[in-house]
C-alpha cells in the first residue's frame, strides 16, 4: 500500500468511526482511480483514526468532518475554491486552472499525499491529546494496513516529532498542495478548542494564505459537509 492508498483509506474510514461505512468510492474517470479503488482496511483505518482525533472528535466526524469522501474528494473541495476565490479577486489574482490532486497525474499525486498525510498527523497533535500509548496503537493500525516499513517508519517520525506549523508548511511546494492540506487539517480540528483553532490559523499564516482564501476554503469544507 503506497501512501495515496493509506491516506484514502484514513480520509473515507473516517465514516467508519461512527457508521462503519467506507465511504464512496472514487469517480470513474479519476486519475486517483487505479491507485485507490479497492485498496481495503476500512475498519482497520477507521481505528487509526479515531485515535488520531480523538473520542471527543470521533462523535463529531460522521456528522461532518469526512463526509464527503477521501482524497480525490478533497482534491475537488481544494479545486472549488480556487476556482471561486479567483473569480471574486479576478482584477488581482492570475486565473488559472488549479492542479489540485484529483487532477494530476498519480506520479505527482503521490507527492501531494504524503503532504496531506503529514498535516494530519500534525493536526491530530494540536490539543497535545497523542501520547505514547495512543502512538502505539496508532502504530499498531498503520501496520495492519501497509506492510511497507519504510512508510510504517514515516508515519511513526510524523507522529513523533514536536508540534511545529512553520515546519508543516514547508511541504505545502505548490499553492494546490497548501489548500488541500489545510483542508485536511481542519478536518481533524476542534475549531472550538483554542488550541486548535490557534494551530489553523497559525498554518493559515506559514502557508502565506490570503485572508479572502482562507475564508473560502472553510466555506467550501463547511458547504461540502467536509
Amino acid at each position: 500500500m503506497n501512501v495515496l492508498s493509506l491516506l484514502d483509506q484514513l480520509l473515507q474510514s473516517g465514516q467508519g468511526v461512527n457508521t462503519g461505512n467506507r465511504g464512496p468510492a472514487p469517480a470513474q474517470g479519476n486519475p486517483l482511480g487505479s491507485l485507490l479503488t479497492g485498496a481495503g482496511g476500512g475498519a482497520l483505518a477507521a481505528g487509526a483514526i479515531g485515535v488520531l482525533m480523538g473520542s471527543k472528535k470521533a462523535r463529531k466526524i460522521g456528522g461532518t468532518a469526512l463526509k464527503y469522501g477521501g482524497l480525490a474528494a478533497l482534491g475537488l473541495v481544494a479545486y472549488k475554491a480556487f476556482n471561486t476565490w479567483q473569480q471574486n479577486n479576478a482584477s488581482t489574482v492570475q486565473v488559472q486552472q488549479p492542479r489540485t490532486v484529483d487532477r494530476i497525474p498519480a506520479s505527482e499525486a503521490e507527492f501531494h499525499g504524503k503532504a496531506v498525510l503529514r498535516a494530519i498527523i500534525a493536526a491530530a497533535k494540536a490539543d497535545g491529546h497523542v501520547d505514547d500509548r495512543e502512538r502505539q496503537l496508532i502504530d499498531e493500525s498503520i501496520a495492519q494496513l501497509t506492510d511497507d516499513r519504510e512508510l510504517q517508519f514515516w508515519v511513526d517520525q510524523e507522529l513523533r516529532k514536536p508540534m511545529d506549523p512553520a515546519e508543516i508548511a514547508t511541504s505545502a511546494t505548490t499553492p494546490e498542495i497548501g489548500a488541500e492540506m489545510y483542508l485536511a487539517s481542519l478536518l481533524m480540528v476542534d475549531e472550538e478548542n483554542f488550541m486548535e483553532r490557534a494551530y489553523l490559523d497559525e498554518l493559515a499564516r506559514k502557508l502565506n494564505f490570503e485572508p479572502s482564501f482562507k475564508m473560502e476554503l472553510e466555506r467550501q469544507a463547511k458547504q461540502a459537509q467536509l
